[in-house]
């Protein structure tokens, strides 16, 4: 499958990335900077240079599937916020849509749910999130929406707790939130489902059958 993915320079993206490459994709790793090119390649991924806040349509063409991993990041104000992960992930719904890409999956959060309930700090970022969700519900394509908890940089155990019954609260490590994206992708019963993942006892690919 050729599999675009938006955020592929961050820490959950490169993971994606390097995922999906050894599982034999092929992938398209949009990055912002020249720079990233060389690191790209390294993970097994073909580069392509846009940006977000500009023009992205063109990524999208020939792939099969669009993952969108990408944020304005944990500095970054409102603004950004707005034109990233809201207004980032709307552009690669219209993309996709534009180009008869299917499949999108969709790096969410938890608390997304319900933006006005978490952190005054957090606010921002979860109304974006959340109405960037909202418009891939409303879409065409065969989207799964994935809300993680809070991530951290420890090792994958390849085990996790998968919720369709939002408003839980817990914590992930990237490389599990990395694997259950690349499983995920193939899975036809996640199509058109929202769940969120935390750490656990089962495995991700028995955890997702369930679903």
């Amino acid at each position: 499958m050729k599999v675009l993915v938006a955020g592929a320079n961050g820490k959950t993206g490169r993971q994606i990335v390097r995922l999906l490459a050894e599982r034999g994709h092929e992938v398209r790793s949009m990055v912002r900077d020249e720079a990233q090119v060389p690191g790209q390649r390294d993970l097994g991924a073909e580069p392509v240079l846009a940006d977000l806040e500009g023009e992205v349509r063109h990524t999208a063409e020939g792939c099969d599937a669009v993952i969108f991993a990408a944020g304005g990041g944990p500095g970054s104000g409102a603004a950004k916020k707005e034109t990233v992960d809201r207004g980032g992930a709307e552009k690669l719904v219209e993309a996709a849509e534009a180009h008869g890409v299917r499949r999108y999956l969709m790096l969410s959060s938890q608390g997304v749910q319900a933006p006005e309930e978490g952190p005054e700090k957090m606010q921002p970022y979860l109304s974006a999130k959340a109405r960037a969700d909202e418009r891939l519900l409303q879409s065409s394509l065969d989207y799964t929406i994935i809300r993680p908890g809070s991530l951290t940089n420890d090792p994958g155990t390849g085990h996790v707790t998968v919720n369709t019954e939002l408003g839980e609260r817990g914590e992930v490590s990237r490389e599990d939130v990395a694997l259950t994206f690349a499983v995920a992708l193939d899975l036809p019963n996640t199509y058109h489902k929202t769940f969120e993942l935390f750490s656990g006892e089962t495995p991700v690919e028995r955890a997702l059958a369930s679903i």
